[in-house]
């Protein structure tokens, strides 16, 4: 990190008292260093939203193994778009429910068509999608 720049702020007393709260359920040892991690997360995210940035993220879904041609339409999915996936991971989880994790990469827009394609998949109890960037050029 390099040099430190000190900056003051006015935010109402309440909302400082909730933040301390999250800041202290997190973990953080100090206020700066939880608004270091917000202000990086907004850079993140501003990032990955233009359509041409090389991103990087996790697709989760949960879903009943026991869905007719579930399977087959995932996996059809994935190889459409095999240059975007790094790997998965299937788990079962019980008898009839199953997670898998898919690592993916590429411009925004594809992974985000992807990741958008597999979790609306008819069978698919839950998907969530979450990206990031490689972190370079992040401070």
């Amino acid at each position: 990190m390099g040099d430190l720049a000190r900056i003051g702020i006015a935010i109402p007393e309440e909302l400082l008292e909730e933040f301390d709260r999250l800041i202290e359920r997190r973990g953080y040892e100090t206020r700066s260093e939880a608004v270091r991690d917000l202000v990086r997360k907004e850079l993140v995210d501003e990032i990955s939203a233009s359509p041409n940035m090389e991103v990087y993220g996790t697709v989760t879904l949960i879903y009943d193994h026991h869905a007719r041609l579930l399977l087959d339409k995932l996996t059809e999915i994935q190889h459409q778009h095999h240059g975007a996936i790094i790997s998965s991971l299937h788990v079962h989880l019980d008898h009839d429910n199953c997670l898998e994790v898919i690592l993916v990469r590429g411009k925004s827009t594809l992974v985000q068509k992807l990741a958008n394609a597999l979790i609306a998949t008819k069978g698919v109890k839950h998907g969530r999608f979450m990206l990031t960037t490689s972190g370079r050029g992040l401070p």
